[in-house]
């Protein structure tokens, strides 16, 4: 799976601000800035964002993440095992059940 907009998903726990753009005529004052309510591609704490906000959703819907690779989750719910692996904006998913793969791939969806 693609996640498309990845870096636009993060969220800011600080105020952010950024000059405006040259283009932006409709300002009077050249000096005015702009503050960020998410976070944007370019943004130095971009990739941090987007993998904090990952983390905590993909956590509430059971995943527990691998004490040895952070970018490794998985899934137990009885005899059904889910593996996620997350590559900056791509996911690779193995289960050993179909109906599982369909349950994640739906959260996934609904929340990315």
């Amino acid at each position: 799976m693609d996640v498309k907009i990845t870096f636009l998903n993060g969220g800011l726990e600080e105020e952010v601000y950024m000059k405006q753009l040259e283009s932006f005529s409709f300002s009077i004052d050249e000096h005015l800035v702009c503050k960020l309510n998410k976070s944007i591609y370019g943004l130095k704490k971009a990739s941090r964002q987007w993998y904090l906000k990952f983390e905590g959703i993909i956590s509430s819907f059971g995943f527990d993440e691998n004490p040895m690779d952070q970018c490794i989750y998985h899934k137990v719910s009885g005899s059904k095992i889910c593996f996620l692996v997350l590559y900056v904006d791509d996911i690779l998913l193995a289960v050993n059940d179909q109906g599982l793969l369909h349950e994640v791939k739906q959260f996934l969806s609904k929340n990315f």
